[in-house]
């Protein structure tokens, strides 16, 4: 209105003016002043230019890559552990390190959010509850309140594919709950004592002593092998409650970020994978998961009002918690720190790489599905070989040495 009754006639300014107090009910000189008076210009602030270019962002792209992703409270904290093993492999000025250990995790945040990309896929379990000593194995179903090493949780994660047909490879994880310290090891089938055989040399690869093991319900773990390698290395075992994924929180979560985060859902199942995969957990994945990948930990959760509020501890690595809470002796700790800083982290990344691909491009097995009736040759040699492997065998292992 007030662009027409500057640009009007003046007797077009008295109908437009007219008709202007009618709809507002202003006072007609209040009119004219509002009118005839030209909106101001609209200045437009100048957005603040960053300090952080394209070459920084670039850098922190390529770092967060290496660490696989993690989100910026952990990657800032794991940026001291990176920098001096990516400053050669990418080229990075004096300028450009100092930019990446300046900036905050929201400044991360606001950096990497087009470059983020988020992947979420549901994830079917096969585990057979069991049934034997089940009922001789204590529950435990309260929160972990433990201060010192050797309490852990382990579970198993099966690499069948779309297919829960035939024999494959299952993964046997475990988790320390004081320090997040976690050891895998890969078996061919759930057979009882092969999983016993890859939980003992599981005991032997930590860098402290076993006290006890939580695991669920599967019928690789409730079992007398299980049981009676309990008891000879004076473990104590408890089981969670059937169908209840939360009594064993910290493992569901190492299930996704040490084992299907590398392999995926794709089936493997000969012995050669096996063998690569074992290959693999014993020294890349160990390596770059327990001395260089920042974790956090829950120290408080209460309730106010309708929301929970959660608090965290700082960000640290497996090895650096071992350390900051005096979980190990002094030996071990000067061991394990002469050894990380050995080693770099960006060619762990790139080995694990390399093996993953090869271990994936192992073709899997045809699947025989057995079918009731009459069954054809292939099938009866199948069965014939699968009893002579498992009728009297002495205990072995798929787990390399």
């Amino acid at each position: 209105m007030g662009r027409r009754y500057r640009q009007a006639e003046r007797r077009e300014r008295s109908r437009l003016l007219d008709e202007f107090t009618a709809m507002t009910g202003l006072h007609r000189k209040y009119a004219i002043a509002l009118l005839g008076k030209p909106p101001p210009a609209r200045v437009r602030r100048s957005a603040r230019s960053s300090r952080f270019d394209s070459e920084a962002v670039t850098a922190l792209v390529q770092l967060w890559t290496a660490c696989d992703y993690p989100w910026s409270r952990r990657l800032h904290a794991m940026l001291p552990l990176w920098l001096p093993a990516t400053r050669e492999r990418f080229a990075m000025s004096e300028r450009v390190e100092a930019l990446l250990r300046s900036m905050s995790p929201r400044t991360i945040d606001r950096l990497l959010k087009p470059h983020r990309v988020e992947l979420k896929r549901r994830i079917y379990g096969r585990t057979k509850p069991g049934t034997m000593l089940k009922h001789h194995v204590p529950i435990r179903s309260e929160r972990w309140n433990v201060q010192e090493v050797g309490w852990c949780e382990t579970d198993t994660v099966a690499h069948c594919g779309v297919s829960g047909e035939g024999e494959f490879a299952n993964s046997v994880n475990l988790t320390d709950i004081a320090s997040t310290w976690t050891e895998t090891r890969a078996v061919l089938g759930k057979g009882q004592r092969f999983v016993v055989a890859a939980l003992d040399e599981i005991r032997r690869a930590l860098p402290f002593a076993l006290r006890g093991l939580d695991s669920d319900t599967g019928s690789e773990f409730i079992n007398r092998h299980c049981v009676a390698w309990c008891y000879e290395h004076r473990l104590q075992f408890t089981r969670s409650r059937p169908y209840h994924k939360n009594d064993n929180a910290h493992i569901e979560q190492k299930n996704w970020t040490h084992v299907r985060k590398i392999f995926g859902w794709k089936r493997i199942d000969s012995e050669e994978a096996v063998a690569a995969m074992n290959d693999l957990y014993a020294n890349e994945i160990r390596l770059l998961l327990n001395y260089f990948h920042v974790n956090v930990q829950l120290v408080e959760k209460r309730r106010v009002g309708s929301r929970v509020q959660r608090r965290y501890d700082p960000p640290m690595t497996p090895l650096d918690r071992l350390i900051a809470k005096n979980l190990v002796d002094t030996q071990t700790a000067q061991r394990l720190l002469a050894h990380r800083a050995h080693l770099d982290p960006v060619q762990l990344v790139e080995a694990v790489q390399a093996k993953v691909a090869a271990i994936l491009t192992i073709a899997p097995r045809p699947v025989v599905k057995l079918k009731r009736g009459l069954k054809p040759e292939i099938e009866t040699q199948k069965l014939r070989e699968r009893d002579a492997r498992f009728e009297d065998a002495p205990v072995r292992s798929y787990v390399a040495r």
